[in-house]
C-alpha cells in the first residue's frame, strides 16, 4: 500500500529535496557529511555480526548510499532516493536483523523517540548499535541555536513533539534530554540498551558551511584546515561542540 506521507507534506518534500540539492552543490558541507558518514560506517563495521543489515533513518536529504551502498535507506516521505517508506516509531524489520541503525539530525524530529528505542531494542542484533549525530547542548550550542536557528531548543521539554511535519516540527534538545538529563530512565526502561558515549565535536565547520540556509563562507578546499583548527580545540568541544555523536549499543539479554 502506497504512503501518503509525501502527500500529506508536500512542504516537507519540498524542503528535503532542497537539502539534498544543497548538499550536492556546497563543496564544505558535502566534506562534513562524508566525514560523517565514513564514521558511521566504520562504527557499523566494529558490530562482529557479518548478516545484520545497515538502516539509515531519514535519509532523505542525504546521498549516504553513494558513499556506502550496503546501507538502507529509509524516510517516512516517499522519494526516490529512499529504500524504504516508514514511521521510524514502527520499523518493518523482524528481531534481531539489524546490525546498525544510524542517523543524522533525525531523532530530534521523531515524535516519540522512545518507540524508536523500543524498536531498536527489538530489532537490533546483540552487539548492534545506534549511531546517531545530533545537535549538542554546550554553551555555545545553545547560545547559536536559542538565537540562530528556527527550530526550538528547549532543555527543559516533554519527551516527544507534536507529529504533524516530519521535518519541521522537532526539540534540537530532545538528545540530550533522553541520554543526559533523564539518562537514569533510559537506563531503566531499555535493559538491553546501554549508553556507550557521548561525543561533543564541530564547533565551527558547520557554521562556516554556511549550513542548509547560509552561504558557505568558506571554499571547499579549506575544509581539511578548519578540521585541523577543531583538532586542536578539542579538549574544549564539551563548552564549544555544536554537535554530538550518541552510541548506543544492544546488549545480551540478562
Amino acid at each position: 500500500m502506497e504512503k501518503k506521507s509525501d502527500i500529506l507534506y508536500p512542504e516537507d518534500v519540498a524542503e528535503t529535496l532542497k537539502h539534498r540539492d544543497i548538499l550536492k552543490k556546497k563543496s564544505f558541507l558535502r566534506k562534513l557529511y562524508i566525514d560523517w558518514y565514513n564514521y558511521l560506517i566504520n562504527k557499523s563495521k566494529e558490530v562482529e555480526n557479518k548478516e545484520g543489515k545497515i538502516l539509515e533513518i531519514g535519509s532523505g536529504g542525504g546521498f549516504f548510499k553513494e558513499i556506502f551502498s550496503e546501507v538502507i535507506t529509509s524516510d517516512i516521505l516517499k522519494l526516490d532516493n529512499v529504500d524504504e517508506v516508514f514511521n521510524a516509531e514502527q520499523l518493518p524489520f523482524s528481531d534481531n536483523s539489524l546490525k546498525s541503525i544510524v542517523m543524522i539530525n533525525v531523532f530530534h524530529h521523531i515524535p516519540r523517540p522512545y518507540l524508536l528505542l523500543e524498536e531498536a531494542q527489538r530489532s537490533l542484533v546483540e552487539g548492534g548499535k545506534i549511531l546517531m549525530i545530533e545537535p549538542a547542548n554546550s554553551s555555545f550550542a545553545r547560545f547559536i541555536y536559542t538565537r540562530f536557528h528556527s527550530e526550538p531548543f528547549d532543555v527543559n521539554g516533554e519527551r516527544e513533539i507534536k507529529a504533524d511535519s516530519p521535518l519541521f516540527n522537532s526539540n534540537q534538545a530532545l538528545p540530550y534530554i533522553y541520554f543526559e538529563r533523564d539518562l537514569p530512565r533510559f537506563q531503566s526502561t531499555y535493559k538491553q540498551l546501554t549508553l556507550k558515549s557521548i561525543h561533543y565535536h564541530t564547533p565551527f565547520s558547520y557554521l562556516l558551511s554556511g549550513g542548509f540556509s547560509k552561504p558557505s563562507l568558506l571554499p571547499g578546499f579549506m575544509y581539511s584546515t578548519v578540521k585541523f583548527a577543531e583538532g586542536l580545540l578539542r579538549p574544549f568541544n564539551r563548552k564549544i561542540g555544536l554537535f554530538c555523536t550518541i552510541e548506543i549499543e544492544k546488549i545480551k539479554n540478562i
